[in-house]
């Protein structure tokens, strides 16, 4: 299937400005991929109110449709086939953040609509494609709290070699326990679930240069509809970064069918590109201009207040 192409009037080319620090409040205090603990995953347990205060709910329609990462006070980054079919359409979309459950979201949640949505340009919009991954612009900046933080990206000194253990996290379908293997819609109140997944080598998987494999090949346990999109989390130090984006996989928790998800090892530059703000394993803004990944940038980007233009979509009213 071709991917679809937005009428030219959808479009406008536009700069890509430096977010100073002074506009997006407390965000430079707070580090990246650190919750502040408070007092569909298959196979997975309930996580804890705040545990990880950067996956968020992708709503279309007001019901949830996709996870996504909170990487900056106006960007989430997602899987980009949760919008295929849909580039013209995102007033159909919103954005929940710092929700537990999502029958109970609590006070401290904050819904906001999209501005526009960035898919990785060699994004083929086929099953189970490369470059599955899209950056998402909230319509206006998050103040972070307890319940809505950012999580770091991984810079060029992490390694993942197989069995290294990750989570996923998610709102997705669940396993019903049966023999037929059934799934069904996560549960009064939607608590967010978590699993932990060790890393698979990519020979056992066949995949893409681009992409991770992590689970169980016994199966039971898994990411699965409803969890496109949501992160892959790795420990490094004391902060977690976002290693990987859930992506696509065959059934949900089958036997010898682990997840695939999109590695941000590899997408970390095209990221940094647009989102310039975005820490690096819990580095604090400036340090992550260092990255030697980064080299290729121009002068404009890592250093001065533009960098050269994108089309983007205009903002969907």
């Amino acid at each position: 299937m071709s991917r679809p192409q937005p009428s030219p009037a959808a479009w406008v080319h536009l700069p890509l400005q430096r977010q100073r620090p002074g506009l997006t409040s407390e965000a430079w205090t707070q580090k990246c991929g650190v919750p502040q603990q408070l007092n569909r995953v298959v196979g997975g347990q309930d996580s804890t109110d705040g545990e990880w205060p950067w996956v968020v709910s992708i709503r279309k329609n007001g019901t949830h449709h996709c996870a996504g990462s909170l990487l900056t006070s106006h960007w989430v980054v997602t899987a980009a086939h949760c919008f295929k079919g849909n580039l013209n359409k995102l007033s159909l979309f919103s954005v929940l953040l710092g929700a537990w459950q999502l029958e109970n979201p609590g006070p401290g949640a904050k819904q906001v609509g999209v501005a526009w949505v960035l898919p990785h340009p060699t994004y083929s919009w086929k099953e189970a494609a490369s470059a599955d991954i899209a950056l998402v612009r909230l319509k206006t900046p998050i103040l972070f709290s307890e319940r809505i933080l950012p999580i770091c990206l991984p810079d060029s000194s992490v390694r993942l070699p197989p069995n290294t253990e990750c989570w996923i996290a998610g709102w997705g379908s669940i396993h019903d326990g049966g023999e037929d293997r059934q799934t069904l819609p996560l549960h009064h109140p939607q608590t967010l679930q978590k699993l932990k997944v060790p890393i698979i080598d990519s020979e056992t998987c066949t995949i893409t240069e681009d992409m991770l494999c992590a689970g169980y090949l016994e199966g039971e346990r898994d990411a699965c509809l409803g969890d496109s999109g949501g992160p892959l989390m790795c420990k490094v130090e004391s902060s977690w970064v976002l290693a990987g984006i859930i992506s696509w996989g065959e059934g949900c928790a089958q036997r010898n069918r682990p997840g695939v998800y999109t590695s941000l090892l590899s997408h970390r530059t095209w990221v940094q590109r647009i989102v310039q703000e975005v820490q690096l394993r819990g580095r604090s803004r400036g340090t992550a201009d260092q990255d030697p990944d980064s080299a290729g940038l121009s002068q404009e980007v890592t250093h001065g207040n533009w960098a050269p233009g994108l089309n983007l979509p205009i903002q969907d009213s």
